[in-house]
């Protein structure tokens, strides 16, 4: 049979590896969200055992409230990330821009000089 402790030995160790995962892995944005998320879902999985082993229904209802503000935070984290690639897009697309003006100009001149026959 498994006990209060079983539950309470998972929920440690599912929060500690949250803990390791946020401050191991600053710079992975997604990795970060996903510790976070893991974090929250140790914390669940106490509040349903410790509302199961009391028999009060009060710590099921305080998980919804968590996995509400865990869903929300999902969302702005998603959002954050699709704004920032689409920035790293433009920044990206403006740096091939200038290229290709840089190489058009190069050809341009070439072409002033007779060094390059340009056939268009």
């Amino acid at each position: 049979m498994i006990s209060l402790s079983h539950y309470l030995v998972l929920g440690a160790v599912l929060f500690a590896i949250a803990v390791v995962g946020i401050f191991l892995n600053r710079r992975n944005m997604i990795v970060l969200l996903m510790a976070i998320e893991l974090m929250l879902l140790a914390v669940n999985l106490n509040f349903v055992a410790f509302s199961h082993y009391l028999d009060d229904p009060s710590g099921q209802v305080f998980v919804f409230f968590i996995l509400t503000v865990a869903a929300a935070e999902s969302a702005i984290g998603l959002a954050i990330l699709v704004a920032l690639f689409r920035k790293m897009e433009n920044d990206a697309s403006k740096a091939i821009a200038a290229d290709l003006r840089r190489f058009a100009a190069q050809l341009h001149q070439a072409k002033k000089r007779r060094s390059i026959r340009y056939i268009p």
